[in-house]
């Protein structure tokens, strides 16, 4: 199976710039063999913007709609983060389209991150899964993929793949160094980890987008420019498989 993931500066509010700078990357990606492309977090309108609020879409939202028909015509599917409008609240969230422009999954994330996160948007409360290509994927956004019970929660419901659209900034460059290839290993899954580069209002991001493979393998990875990343997930080889999960012990803490 062939994924990609675009890294790009931010649209930083303006939507139907976003749009447009991800019709093209669908496109590429499709022509690619790509079966789907992962975009940051929060793309549109941007993840920093002093108005995602008032700029929050809802699912009938035209400019999906564009991007479902981008879908269509490149045969690729496509992960986008996005603020939602949707009763009542703006969450934080994630929708996958499929190759046929269909709305297959909508993911609302768990983990806000810091005090401007948890002001502006509600949290999430639930696992989203579904079938790609035959593999089982799931959505995660950003500080969600850093906690393990999550990971190791889908990865007991059969999930192989997460898509991650993310917006990392500086100075955590240990989650791109370290953290998401460390989670890949640690459970026996794939991620594709689609980052923001370049600033945004008073955040520089770390670049550093990368899909890594079931055995912490990076199989792919930016640097800190706008990159297309397309890359093969290799299957999962039982003897590489780590064994954490069978072999834990707990230890009963003392009284």
């Amino acid at each position: 199976m062939r994924i990609a993931l675009w890294q790009g500066p931010s649209p930083a509010g303006n939507v139907a710039a976003g749009v447009a700078a991800l019709v093209p990357m669908i496109r590429a990606a499709g022509a690619a063999g790509a079966s789907v492309l992962v975009a940051p977090e929060v793309w549109l309108p941007g993840y920093n913007h002093g108005q995602v609020a008032q700029k929050a879409l809802a699912a009938t939202a035209p400019a999906l709609d564009e991007l479902a028909a981008a879908c269509r015509a490149a045969g690729c599917g496509l992960v986008l983060g996005y603020a939602e409008a949707a009763d009542g609240a703006v969450w934080n969230s994630a929708v996958f389209l499929d190759a046929a422009g269909a709305r297959v999954a909508n993911y609302r994330k768990i983990q806000l991150y810091g005090p401007r996160e948890r002001a502006l948007y509600r949290a999430g409360d639930a696992y989203v899964t579904f079938d790609l290509d035959g593999r089982r994927a799931a959505l995660l956004i950003c500080y969600d993929i850093e906690f393990a019970p999550h990971v190791a929660a889908l990865a007991a419901q059969g999930v192989d793949l997460i898509l991650v659209p993310t917006a990392n900034m500086a100075p955590f460059t240990h989650v791109v160094r370290a953290t998401v290839p460390a989670m890949a290993a640690n459970y026996g899954l794939s991620i594709a980890y689609a980052n923001y580069c370049g600033s945004e209002g008073d955040l520089t991001y770390v670049g550093g987008s990368l899909i890594a493979g079931p055995h912490g393998e990076v199989l792919a990875q930016a640097g800190d420019h706008p990159a297309l990343l397309v890359a093969d997930l290799p299957p999962r080889d039982p003897a590489r498989l780590s064994t954490q999960l069978q072999d834990f012990r707990k230890v009963q803490d003392a009284p």
